[in-house]
């Protein structure tokens, strides 16, 4: 049998909101710094590290993959927020999936456009980092504590992702 297929869409604030916020600049800046040379836009995750944890910024070196991409594993983290903020403007690919009673429901893949990340919510399922060219540099800011902070689901059936 083969892998169910799902396409990837482009990423939008609206369609990814149930999953966490897409960082990005759009509309007007919240406020003008730096004597006029710098527009704020200000606050624009919902960044949540859970008792006993502070927030790190970690940077990932992942190899690409290409699509169509076979997705097995999904994973989450009950501690805290994820946000990936790539460091060039090379594209990726973001899978999620809402909770279905413990274990990932029907997934969802999005293409970020140059110049977008994504901060992913507590607790929301989602694909492994896919970078899909070089050099896969992503800041990452996340949870730092001592309690575990991460869930593995293997899929019994994998899906595919095409754009």
């Amino acid at each position: 049998m083969s892998a169910p297929v799902i396409t990837a869409r482009p990423l939008t604030a609206a369609a990814f909101a149930p999953f966490g916020d897409v960082l990005e600049v759009s509309g007007a800046p919240d406020k003008v710094i730096n004597q006029g040379w710098c527009d704020r836009f200000h606050d624009r995750a919902r960044m949540d590290f859970g008792p006993g944890g502070r927030a790190g910024i970690s940077i990932f070196k992942s190899r690409p993959r290409v699509l169509p991409y076979t997705c097995d594993l999904l994973e989450r983290h009950p501690e805290g927020s994820q946000a990936f903020i790539p460091m060039s403007e090379a594209p990726w690919l973001v899978i999620v999936a809402p909770d279905d009673d413990g274990v990932p429901g029907a997934p969802l893949a999005f293409l970020p456009a140059p110049g977008q990340g994504v901060n992913i919510l507590r607790n929301t399922w989602h694909g492994v980092l896919t970078p899909l060219a070089e050099p896969g540099l992503f800041a990452v800011i996340d949870r730092i504590g001592d309690t575990p902070n991460l869930q593995e689901c293997i899929l019994e059936t994998p899906f595919a992702v095409t754009s």
